[in-house]
């Protein structure tokens, strides 16, 4: 059932406009998501005295809960989604997706639209997650401006730049700058798009700042509603929640019990990822897990409410207890039970979490978790898929089970305008045919060559060589050159053999000035019309400057009406 031929794909965005990738194929998701699920009914790893299937019972109950109570608190809920709690545990699947609260482009949105299709196709409900435990380091947005014949690109600032903090902890700093930015942005983009959707939607993100300034929030709720009114019916919960939960904190606790031999997996999957991919650099996919002074760094983020900057947590294993620290000098401790049971530890972790400190997990840990217990099919993207392979790794050696297959799902819509039909192809084959024209110039001059132009000789080794001056003609300097060309190079001619040709080349070239300004002229529209399509051509531009009509119109075109 493993989709992936290889152990290790380079996954690539597609990258014609209104296009997608889709693997596996739609048809293949319900045989996918059954065998995923028989993989965790099958499992009974112990995780510190409790299985893994009865973590993942208890996982995937609580985030329903708490998904319902988090997207009913901003918009309504058809009574279907409301009653998905009444039924026997583990009676409907679970299908996830996720992404950081941000203004995502349409190749990324097409995955919330994917998500809720083929929940609906399979009778299962759809949960998105919103990874606000990831840093907001930029505040500004790049927006396309000018006209057509003349775009330019400009980072329009939606709030005023601040410290970088975890989505989940950074607040509206400048209301009226955030409040403006959709007027802004959609004056910027107007001679490109006159309708751009952020005209309707942000209206959706200012109301939701009168309920929260939490900026994330702001623009995932507002997004949701959108949604909503296009039909899309999931359920959305943050992270931050679900890092809070019973069997969320369980499973956290059971791993920093087992933190020496997870650590060794985690790095030699990151390692065997590395190799397979050639990849030199050690913070690709995610750094190692480290280690110092008798404490390991665990695949969790740290910070408290006081202190709301994300560290990585580290600890150190003891006897009868597990010691955390942040590495800035604060440190809490877990009871560890000799028993292995790590109830104990699990309680204490909730207890920190109502007492301020926050820790959540990392991104491999993150996918781990919902792969192995919240769903039956995890929906990525392009970057998602490409460092989940290591979680696969992972989760086949640490656990000893096979790893949920994923689906991953990317689209590419560019902005719907015109574009110069230029390629990088084109400059370099000017380019090539200017270099052609200085080293070649024999090869396009048109004057007919005779076989032996009657040029002057000097002799010299027993070799008589043509004389070639500015007052020779073109076919003479043609002969000239194909003269010196058949000429055996030795080591005693090569010097005077190079410097002849190169002299014949410089000659030459006055009888090619028309040709050469012509390319000239040529690569010099090219290399604009390659500005002018980077910037109109870019895949990467927020989902809310496209029309809504191209958005709906290019989703339904892609998304399956059966399975």
């Amino acid at each position: 059932m493993n989709h992936r031929h290889e152990r290790f794909r380079s996954f690539r965005a597609p990258h014609e406009d209104r296009t997608a990738l889709v693997e596996p194929p739609w048809a293949d998701v319900p045989a996918l998501a059954a065998h995923n699920k028989q993989i965790l009914v099958n499992s009974g790893y112990d995780c510190g005295g409790r299985t893994l299937a009865e973590l993942s019972q208890q996982a995937r109950r609580q985030l329903l809960r708490d998904a319902i109570g988090w997207t009913s608190s901003y918009r309504d809920l058809p009574g279907e989604l409301l009653q998905v709690l009444d039924g026997e545990p583990g009676g409907r699947a679970v299908f996830l997706a996720g992404h950081q609260p941000q203004l995502i482009h349409p190749g990324v949105w097409f995955k919330n639209f994917a998500l809720g299709r083929l929940a609906q196709l399979c009778g299962a409900v759809a949960v998105n997650l919103i990874i606000d435990s990831d840093t907001l380091k930029v505040t500004s947005v790049p927006v396309p401006g000018g006209t057509v014949s003349d775009p330019t690109i400009q980072c329009l600032v939606m709030d005023r730049h601040g410290e970088p903090l975890p989505y989940e902890e950074r607040h509206v700093a400048d209301r009226e700058c955030f409040l403006q930015f959709g007027r802004r942005m959609a004056e910027t983009v107007r001679e490109l798009i006159p309708h751009p959707l952020v005209v309707d939607y942000w209206p959706l993100v200012a109301e939701r700042l009168r309920h929260t300034d939490i900026l994330g929030a702001c623009l995932a709720q507002a997004r949701h509603r959108l949604e909503a009114q296009w039909g899309l019916n999931t359920l959305e919960v943050p992270q931050s929640v679900i890092c809070t939960s019973e069997a969320f904190c369980w499973f956290a606790a059971y791993l920093l019990a087992e933190l020496p031999r997870f650590r060794q997996v985690h790095n030699e999957a990151l390692g065997q990822y590395r190799r397979a991919h050639r990849i030199r650099t050690g913070a690709y996919p995610v750094p190692d897990l480290s280690a110092a002074d008798q404490y390991l760094e665990a695949p969790l983020w740290i910070w408290t409410a006081d202190n709301p900057r994300r560290r990585p947590l580290f600890c150190q294993k003891r006897h009868d207890s597990l010691l955390l620290t942040d590495g800035a000098g604060q440190t809490w401790a877990l009871p560890l039970k000799a028993s292995g049971d790590v109830g104990p530890a699990a309680e204490r972790l909730r207890e920190l979490a109502r007492q301020g400190v926050r820790i959540r997990s990392r991104a491999l840990l993150t996918t781990l978790w919902a792969r192995l217990a919240l769903g039956e099919l995890f929906i990525h993207g392009i970057g998602g898929a490409k460092y989940d392979q290591a979680t696969d790794l992972i989760i086949e050696r640490f656990f000893g089970i096979p790893a949920p297959s994923i689906m991953v799902v990317s689209a590419t819509l560019l902005l719907p305008v015109d574009r110069p039909a230029v390629t990088p192809d084109d400059l370099r084959q000017v380019s090539q045919k200017l270099r052609q024209l200085r080293y070649h110039p024999e090869k396009f001059i048109d004057c007919p060559v005779p076989a032996s132009a009657p040029v002057d000789r000097a002799e010299g080794d027993g070799i008589a060589w043509p004389v070639v001056t500015a007052q020779s003609s073109a076919a003479e300097l043609a002969d000239a050159k194909k003269w010196w060309i058949a000429l055996p190079q030795t080591r005693a001619n090569a010097k005077q053999r190079c410097h002849a040709i190169r002299q014949i080349n410089e000659l030459l070239q006055p009888y090619l000035c028309q040709q050469r300004k012509h390319l000239l002229a040529k690569r010099q529209l090219i290399a604009r019309n390659l500005q002018i399509r980077s910037v109109l051509a870019w895949r990467e531009y927020a989902f809310c400057l496209y029309p809504a009509e191209a958005l709906q119109e290019f989703y339904q075109g892609l998304l399956p009406n059966s399975l």
